[in-house]
């Protein structure tokens, strides 16, 4: 995997830039050896999801979460350098608010692994 690229989409993505950490995503994506492709896509599925929801699309972001978490859901809490545990207790609760009609709480993070 392009460590420095992966890092790039993440710090987009914590600014909420999500459209352009998705794109950043994706050319990691490509080139990443296969055990991180479904990864890589769970995370591009998330930023395209809070990306949605930024433009009012909230079926289009319901979709693209449920996917992008169970995408996640497969991986070690530390894969890829990345510390997922937080990351799908907080897709859950968007999720379920995304499902009941009510205000999602705080945008995610990403969050690197610190041992």
């Amino acid at each position: 995997m392009d460590r420095e690229r992966f890092r790039h989409g993440i710090e987009l993505f914590n600014r909420g830039e999500f459209f352009e950490a998705h794109e950043v995503l994706e050319d990691v994506w490509r080139a990443a050896p296969q055990a991180e492709k479904k990864f890589l896509q769970g995370l591009i599925q998330v930023a395209v999801a809070l990306h949605h929801h930024s433009t009012g699309n909230l079926v289009g972001a319901r979709s693209l979460l449920e996917r992008g978490a169970r995408n996640l859901k497969g991986y070690p809490a530390n894969f890829a350098g990345l510390e997922s545990t937080a990351l799908l207790r907080t897709l859950a609760h968007w999720g379920s608010s995304l499902h009941e009609g009510v205000d999602p709480p705080p945008l995610p993070r990403l969050e690197l692994w610190r041992e």
